[in-house]
């Protein structure tokens, strides 16, 4: 059964439901846990899940209340963006806990879009530990210029992929750069990328990178 209880959460995202598609949770190798963007659906991102092609993963996604994790922009001061903030970090832990006691938290990966890149990033830098891997499609690590990066914990070699635009009109270079540094002093391997002029999406270059670290985990 993949039924996750998220009543549990506090918050506006308590109770919110969590999307499924592939393998049922206790069937899987692997699991992928989606986080979507503002005002998208878990949904819509699972539909990335076709482009990975693993009939043996379960793919997760948590839907946020009215579609948006946190109301303000990830640069502003965190304070402002609560209580959705915390609400959406304890809602993604409380997904990856689950998919962890079933398939092992080393076989569990993030992936995320935008606002759920950000949540992703944010979430895995506060709860560092070995992974099956991270997957951020333009996004980083959440709180306004010059926020403290002292994190606890050691991702021990947990793969990482920054994908991003150098002229993404919501997410700075900067901010990538800061993350991919975050991640690596936390142990993370990271593959960063960014793309000349793309904008705010996701090119065929960073599905086939995502791709990969996605079918790494389907091993039986």
């Amino acid at each position: 059964m993949t039924d996750i209880d998220t009543t549990g959460v506090n918050g506006p995202h308590g109770g919110r439901p969590v999307r499924h598609s592939g393998a049922e949770l206790d069937e899987a190798n692997a699991a992928v846990v989606m986080v979507h963007g503002r005002g998208a659906t878990a949904h819509s991102i699972l539909g990335m899940a076709g482009e990975f092609g693993t009939d043996s993963i379960a793919y997760l996604a948590p839907s946020a209340d009215r579609n948006t994790w946190y109301p303000h922009s990830f640069m502003e001061e965190t304070t402002k963006n609560q209580p959705h903030l915390d609400s959406a970090l304890e809602f993604v832990g409380s997904v990856v806990d689950a998919a962890a006691d079933a398939v092992g938290r080393e076989n569990v990966l993030l992936l995320g879009f935008s606002q759920g890149a950000c949540l992703s990033s944010e979430w895995i830098a506060r709860n560092a530990d070995r992974f099956g891997g991270l997957v951020a499609f333009s996004g980083g690590l959440i709180g306004p210029e010059g926020t403290p990066r002292e994190y606890d914990g050691d991702l021990d070699g947990t793969p990482a992929f920054l994908g991003c635009s150098d002229v993404d009109p919501h997410i700075p270079l900067e901010r990538v750069k800061e993350t991919t540094e975050a991640l690596r002093d936390l142990g993370a391997e990271v593959d960063e990328r960014i793309y000349e002029g793309m904008g705010h999406g996701v090119n065929e270059d960073e599905l086939n990178a995502a791709k990969a670290m996605v079918t790494s985990l389907d091993i039986e």
